[in-house]
């Protein structure tokens, strides 16, 4: 699947394991947040990146004591319509100040791009459409009245000369 990052497309560098495959002895890899808990020490003792996938009904909260140490937390989409993943978002990066890689997987839709970055994601793993349409979706609105994750000025801020 294509991965966008910083407006273009990369090569996707990290591999999810399962939980019930082996762990590779090298390389970066995601993997649940159940096997994270059973396995912190061991995870964490690697000489490699690890990342942690979350679940709409995981709780992001779980990770605070490690978010220096995690270098990726994937946000899985497994339905369009499943909005949880956007709160998780909000919350790694506003409550708990995750500054790492944030990418949305799963059902991720072009309609979606811009209030997933607003809510704190900077990477999309889609196949469901191209760099372009992604760039595109990025620039569709200029203000907004809502703060978001990403910082940007709202409306009545920018009305009352607040940045």
């Amino acid at each position: 699947m294509p991965l966008i990052k910083n407006g273009q497309e990369v090569d996707d560098v990290w591999a999810y394991v399962p939980d019930e495959a082996p762990l590779s002895p090298g390389g970066c890899i995601t993997v649940s947040l159940s096997r994270f808990r059973s396995e912190t020490e061991l995870l964490l003792a690697r000489n490699t990146e690890i990342g942690v996938r979350l679940e709409p009904a995981d709780d992001p909260q779980e990770l605070e004591d490690h978010l220096e140490r995690l270098a990726l937390i994937e946000i899985d989409f497994p339905k369009y319509t499943d909005g949880r993943g956007y709160s998780q978002a909000q919350l790694l990066r506003r409550r708990y100040g995750y500054t790492g890689e944030l990418r949305a997987v799963g059902q991720v839709l072009r309609d979606q791009i811009l209030y997933m970055n607003r809510s704190g994601f900077d990477a999309f793993e889609t196949e469901r459409t191209e760099l372009p349409s992604i760039l595109q979706a990025l620039e569709e609105f200029s203000a907004f009245y809502q703060p978001a994750a990403d910082g940007a000025a709202t409306v009545f801020a920018r009305r009352h000369g607040k940045k």
